[in-house]
């Protein structure tokens, strides 16, 4: 039918129109490359269309983005499957926040097939979620896994194409922060096993699960280092400090405070392999100690996070080095790190002072000369 000869060829079942092409394929067992064919409907009962179809497959093919006629079969359940597995096999950390999210993501999403799937649509379940008073940042996570599973499909190539999926605006600056005076009121209101956490975290601007959960295993006491595994943090990515000054006198302050048993003839046990303890126990949860030690302060409303963000602007007003200072607190990209270094209004103040002094030291500065006219320049 006017095709060139090896491309594919157009033929009828009744009125419709089909289409029947090659493709280049690999043998698994033998190695080989294989002509392997495809047919494939038109759905229609024009020419024309087969036609249509049939230049889209070559031209899929050639750009190696062909994934055969099945991948327009593909549902966003699938590629939700797809995505869950992913998830579980590489055991990740937000899997439980991605069952929730597919909560929400499945009655809408689930029974659309993939490559069908248009903006106009993602933008019907932002307003559903919307109305739902879901707030933005929520709904935000939520388009993250969908666009996770459209990923993950072109990886896998089962579908060849991915639809825009847009982000809403999301007012999530934070802006607490500790001053020391605040830092030093809350280590005298803390319980004395919280006491050693919250200094650590002042200091390396740690998140809290990486603190709790610190075992002895990753402290090098004579080296006099601290190492996080990778997949042990937010982002998967091991880190090592070193612990000099004052983190030093914490860890060896827990080192003194090990829960251990006494064995005759042996070598003591150590029955908590937690750095940070209560008791030989490890600490899970201390919302509520927290609190009151927020309340007894008069600093209620501040948030653990809080000592994350004092400690990177810590950092930064030391001098220690951008790169430095994100190793140490685990940032993975400036952008993050950047939003975190918040100004005081003291920082404020201290910005007008200087200006003013500045302004006054240069009307002072200035010199009158007079010209031969007699004027002033």
């Amino acid at each position: 039918m006017g095709l060139k000869k090896g491309l594919g060829s157009i033929y009828k079942r009744g009125d419709t129109h089909w289409v029947k092409y090659y493709k280049d394929t690999l043998d698994p067992e033998t190695k080989e490359v294989r002509k392997k064919m495809f047919r494939e409907s038109a759905h229609s009962d024009r020419e024309v269309d087969a036609r249509r179809l049939l230049k889209e497959r070559i031209g899929q093919m050639a750009s190696g983005k062909f994934v055969g006629p099945e991948g327009d079969k593909v549902t966003i359940n699938q590629l939700f499957a797809r995505l869950l597995r992913e998830y579980e096999s590489n055991n990740r950390k937000s899997l439980n926040s991605i069952k929730h999210h597919l909560k929400h993501l499945e009655p809408f999403f689930g029974s659309i097939r993939a490559h069908y799937l248009t903006s106009d649509v993602v933008k019907s379940y932002i307003e559903k979620r919307q109305e739902e008073e879901a707030s933005n940042a929520t709904v935000n996570r939520e388009l993250a896994g969908l666009k996770r599973a459209f990923s993950l499909g072109l990886e896998d190539e089962v579908i060849q194409r991915k639809p825009f999926i847009s982000s809403l605006k999301e007012d999530n600056t934070r802006t607490g922060f500790f001053e020391h005076g605040d830092y030093l009121a809350m280590l005298e209101a803390l319980p004395e096993y919280l006491r050693p956490v919250l200094s650590f975290a002042y200091l390396t601007g740690w998140r809290k699960s990486e603190i709790i959960n610190l075992k002895w295993r990753q402290i090098d006491m004579e080296a006099r280092t601290v190492r996080l595994d990778p997949g042990r943090t937010k982002n998967d990515k091991g880190r090592v400090i070193a612990l000099e000054g004052d983190l030093w006198e914490i860890i060896r302050g827990q080192w003194e405070k090990r829960k251990v048993a006494e064995v005759p003839g042996q070598s003591p046990t150590l029955l908590c392999p937690s750095v940070f303890h209560r008791e030989g126990k490890p600490i899970k949860n201390f919302r509520t100690a927290w609190g009151w030690a927020c309340k007894k302060t008069g600093l209620v409303g501040k948030l653990f996070h809080d000592l994350r963000r004092t400690a990177i602007r810590n950092m930064v007003r030391a001098g220690v080095p951008q790169q430095v200072a994100m190793m140490i607190s685990g940032h993975k990209t400036a952008a993050v790190f950047y939003r975190y270094d918040i100004v005081s209004e003291d920082d404020l103040r201290q910005a007008s002072i200087k200006v003013s002094e500045h302004i006054k030291r240069q009307a002072s500065a200035q010199k009158v000369v007079l010209m031969s006219g007699g004027t002033a320049e």
